[in-house]
């Protein structure tokens, strides 16, 4: 059985592989404690909204560079 020790770094590994940095998972980390879950899910889909925003914003930069890419070979550059 997993002991709670090994549970909160599975939970800080998580954290760090979903790219939080350490003020984030410290707040995590704090409202676990606390017990505080329903405030540990607006802080994960706080940062979720985040990560989408930057891929909407990374999709509408490479949307950009493949209509470049298309009207130069057009032109034949």
């Amino acid at each position: 059985m997993i002991g709670d020790q090994d549970r909160k770094e599975a939970l800080i590994q998580n954290l760090q592989d979903a790219g939080c940095n350490q003020k984030i998972i410290d707040e995590f980390l704090n409202l676990l404690d606390k017990k505080q879950i329903d405030k540990i899910f607006i802080l994960l889909s706080k940062y979720r909204s985040l990560l989408l925003e930057s891929l909407h914003k990374n999709q509408k930069e490479i949307d950009i560079l493949d209509y470049l890419i298309i009207d130069l070979k057009k032109q034949n550059i």
